[in-house]
């Protein structure tokens, strides 16, 4: 018999009532987008304090750590007790696929640096390209590893500058960093693999009604998804291949 696999999800945002209402809450997001059936995933809302026991983590084969409201520089209690935990998890050796906030606290832990993004904030779909030569044909990319990959951006902070043992494996027009990964366990991208377009919309309409954007950014940011999708097919097969057992990027 195969032994299940299991998985802990680090939430570092709250259930908006549209992702509740529609998906049950980001939780059901996240598996249905890197989870298989079989498998067992756990969830942890680390905004809220709540974390797994230390002597648990062994269970796991693997951890995701979600985007947030919040800055990965900042110094609230939980942000530190998780960035402990990643410096925990790291030194075992398992896996964390690091998303958006999770992929600036993954450099956070290791040694970057990490603040405004010096050219803007970003929610679009948008591209990144590729660097080929970092990412080995037969490595959980696939045989086939693609120039570019569309992906659905929400952020306001950046990478300013990686840790010194990481890769990048992807940038864009406006970011040097848009993904990066650390020896065989560490594979962080900043934009949202799980996001697609009906979330992105929420999104835009929430930020736009709190006054937080202009008319015309939040108009700009939909038109981008008027005739194409993200490759959220492609991020798919990316993420669970790191997750459950392919071969780095090295």
């Amino acid at each position: 018999m195969v032994e299940q696999k299991r998985f802990a999800l680090f939430l570092a945002a709250l259930d908006s009532e549209f992702v509740k209402k529609t998906y049950g809450g980001y939780h059901n997001v996240f598996v249905s987008t890197f989870g298989d059936e079989g498998e067992q995933w756990d969830s942890f809302r680390v905004v809220s304090g709540e974390f797994p026991d230390e002597k648990d983590l062994d269970k796991y084969d693997g951890f995701v750590i979600s985007g947030s409201v919040h800055d990965a520089f900042e110094n609230y209690d939980w942000i530190l007790k998780l960035c402990d935990l990643v410096k925990k998890i790291d030194q075992m050796k398992k896996k964390i696929l690091g998303i958006c906030f999770g992929h600036q606290i993954i450099a956070r832990v290791r040694g970057g640096t990490v603040g405004r993004a010096r050219k803007g904030p970003e929610l679009k779909l948008g591209d990144i390209t590729i660097v080929k030569d970092a990412i080995k044909p037969g490595s959980y990319f696939g045989d086939e590893v693609p120039e570019t990959i569309a992906i659905i951006k929400c952020h306001q902070d950046e990478v300013l500058v990686l840790p010194e043992t990481a890769k990048v494996l992807a940038y864009s027009a406006n970011y040097e960093v848009e993904m990066f990964s650390i020896e065989d366990h560490l594979f962080c991208i900043q934009g949202h693999p799980e996001y697609n377009k009906e979330i992105l919309f929420h999104l835009v309409d929430r930020v736009l009604g709190q006054g937080l954007v202009p008319q015309e950014f939040a108009d700009a940011a939909k038109a981008t998804m008027e005739k194409r999708g993200a490759d959220r097919k492609l991020w798919e097969k990316i993420c669970k291949n790191f997750l459950k057992g392919m071969q780095s990027s090295d």
